[in-house]
């Protein structure tokens, strides 16, 4: 899929579009859903891009997509929702390395805010949009053991990586129509509960179910040469070229983990990653039924 330097679609764009503009992109969609019918779909919902709005479209875009056979699976993160509640319980949040120190209160209410907050909310979303029936399911890395977790630093306190993942658990699921939405705390052998980054977590997901694509919704227009210059976006590249750029410091401290974990998943089998702006309406479909596409695409090796 081609992808071009990430300009926004006007709002009101659909309302301008002539009869025949709306089936040359009815057209141009059908060969897209033609090869994404029946493979995995991960998609990674960064805490900075839920809203209230886009969620809604969002979820619009992930019921179309079922609709078509794509089998997606949503996994979202909540950072800014954790820490506005523990700033709102006096309580400072502490991060290392990009990862949320994670003491025994502090893990609780993560568990609170992912999975009894923004989990819900994004189902319900969902389930508004699907009118017929609802179709979203709530899953939390615990559940079934979903998510198999190890600690990662005694000094991040209950912060874990993604030991293993019960794949067939969501297989299952979309065997049956519906879509997992899953939150990321998982839980060690003994039921322990640990944090988990979410981008390593739908790395981690996206692997185990030998998925097509993963994509990360971000508050970024994707990988930028210059932060501040929205236009130098770096439209695709491979695996190794992203690496060297971590090396090299070269990109943003904040875009290293899902540049990470990006990097990670096209090497451990899944075809393509994307990093693309959650903030732009309807994003996940012009990614992936268009020619144009917007935001950030990785590969292992350069077949473009």
């Amino acid at each position: 899929m081609m992808v071009t330097d990430g300009q926004k679609p006007g709002t009101d764009a659909a309302h301008e579009l002539t009869p025949s503009q709306t089936a040359r992109i009815l057209v141009e969609a059908l060969p897209y859903i033609r090869r994404f019918a029946g493979k995995s779909v991960i998609v990674k919902l960064g805490g900075a891009a839920i809203d209230k709005a886009l969620d809604r479209a969002l979820a619009q875009d992930v019921l179309l997509l079922r609709s078509v056979g794509v089998r997606c699976v949503v996994v979202h993160g909540g950072g800014p929702q954790v820490n506005g509640v523990m700033e709102r319980m006096g309580k400072a949040p502490e991060f290392r390395d990009g990862l949320r120190v994670t003491d025994e209160e502090t893990l609780e209410i993560v568990r609170m805010v992912l999975v009894g907050k923004v989990n819900r909310d994004l189902v319900a979303t969902i389930n508004r949009e699907a009118l017929d029936e609802p179709v979203a399911v709530g899953v939390s890395g615990e559940d079934g053991g979903l998510l198999t977790t190890r600690p990662r630093d005694p000094a991040l306190g209950f912060v874990g990586d993604v030991a293993s993942v019960r794949a067939g658990l969501l297989h299952k699921l979309l065997d049956d129509g519906l879509t997992p939405v899953v939150s990321t705390v998982g839980a060690d052998a003994s039921g322990q509960p640990y944090n988990i980054n979410a981008d390593e977590a739908a790395m981690a997901i996206a692997v185990a179910m030998k998925a097509e694509k993963i994509i990360y919704l971000t508050a970024a227009a994707g990988l930028l040469e210059d932060v501040n210059d929205p236009s130098s976006l770096v439209p695709r590249l491979t695996s190794a070229e992203l690496r060297d750029r971590i090396a090299h410091d070269s990109v943003s401290a904040g875009m290293i983990p899902k540049l990470r974990a990006c990097a990670d998943a096209v090497e451990g089998g899944v075809g393509y990653a994307h990093i693309i702006d959650g903030r732009v309406a309807h994003a996940l479909l012009i990614e992936l039924l268009t020619d144009e596409g917007i935001g950030t695409m990785i590969r292992k090796e350069a077949d473009w």
